[in-house]
């Protein structure tokens, strides 16, 4: 019991870390939704958008409005955690991944 209650706290901090954990305090990647998704985003969707160990993106406009990307973004869904990214960030990340349509 001991040791599955460890892994599960190790792996929830693991998880926590590599989704948005490594936020950076560069301002230059403010607004600039591309910057925001490979510092925040891409290790668990994948550096092009392929998907790791979250889902894989590159055609999720197709699926999802800009509307209900930014609610995910804020609220989480699954295992990926809620505000990763905030505000006028989460927005501009919104609406960059509701035009990918099998880029």
């Amino acid at each position: 019991m001991k040791k599955t209650l460890v892994v599960l706290i190790i792996g929830t901090s693991f998880m926590l870390a590599a989704c948005g954990g490594g936020k950076s305090s560069d301002n230059a990647s403010a607004g600039d939704p591309e910057k925001l998704y490979k510092q925040n985003c891409s290790t668990c969707h994948g550096g092009n958008l392929e998907g790791n160990i979250g889902p894989a993106l590159n055609n999720i406009g197709s699926e999802l409005s800009k509307e209900d990307i930014e609610k995910i973004i804020a609220e989480g869904k699954g295992s990926m955690p809620s505000g990763i990214i905030k505000g006028e960030d989460a927005s501009a990340v919104a609406e960059w991944l509701s035009e990918k349509n099998n880029e």
